[in-house]
């Protein structure tokens, strides 16, 4: 084994401690790892992020529901209109965007481009939704009407199925801000979303790409190993300072992904 795909093991390890500890941005590192560390392409990295972050967070499901921090029933209120949002972007939208959108001039904007310039302005959507301060994140838990969440899991199911991530970095806020969960309950709820959305978003890949099941397999070991770690860490790391950490260090991937793709490619 060499040195990048030791370096790449390493790296799932640190995405299962970043799962466990706040709840998402495990595909924010998995996506650009697979890309730009270990040289996949973009549509079969997106892939195995939402396979490697499905599984992981489906034992981080288990860890939290033992805390008492995981509500069902909305996280499979939002699940069901996301993972069908999911499936159909990654069986039929992704597949079918042209290879090449747009040349000009020298210029080539490809779909490989395309999306992960599209996944570096989401980052930087959740990078300012982790850094900022919010007044109060310990909200009493009251209910919104299904037809708001139904809407909700669809649009956020849409973006997440296009980058192939788990959407947790989007799910955590919104379950404090539109479903009025508590933070902490909050980051455990949107695991069991996370879990669902990617598994089922990855079927619809399999029926397109061809998987190297060998390395996702023990890939997905290492970053299930992490979020076990991270989860048991979570109560002796403030949640708050770790986040907005990671919002600074999403930023900065961000604005690399955006540079490497549009000025360097």
């Amino acid at each position: 084994m060499d040195t990048i795909h030791l370096l790449g093991y390493a790296g799932a390890l640190v995405v299962g401690l970043v799962l466990g500890l706040i709840g998402g941005g495990g595909s924010i590192l998995t996506v650009p790892l697979l890309v730009y560390l270990l040289n996949y392409n973009p549509i079969t990295a997106t892939a195995y992020s939402l396979f490697v972050v499905g599984f992981t967070s489906l034992v981080g499901t288990f860890q939290k529901h033992k805390k008492g921090l995981v509500d069902f029933k909305t996280g499979l209120a939002f699940s069901f209109p996301s993972f069908m949002a999911v499936y159909l972007s990654r069986r039929y939208l992704v597949p079918n965007i042209p290879d090449v959108l747009l040349q000009l001039e020298g210029f080539e904007l490809t779909k490989e481009m395309v999306i992960m310039v599209f996944f570096a302005i989401i980052m930087l959507l959740a990078s300012y939704s982790m850094i900022k301060n919010k007044k109060n994140t310990e909200k009493t838990e009251k209910k919104q009407h299904y037809s708001k969440t139904f809407v909700q899991g669809l649009t956020i199911g849409t973006i997440t199925g296009i980058i192939g991530a788990g959407g947790g970095f989007l799910y955590v806020p919104a379950l404090v801000l539109w479903a009025n969960i508590p933070m902490k309950k909050a980051v455990g709820t949107s695991l069991i979303i996370v879990s669902i959305n990617s598994l089922i978003g990855f079927t619809g890949d399999i029926q397109t790409l061809q998987i190297e099941w060998g390395f996702l397999l023990l890939f997905t070991l290492m970053s299930i190993v992490g979020i076990i770690i991270g989860v048991s860490l979570s109560k002796f790391i403030s949640s708050k300072k770790l986040k907005k950490g990671f919002g600074f260090f999403t930023l900065i991937m961000a604005i690399y992904i955006i540079y490497k793709e549009l000025y360097i490619s």
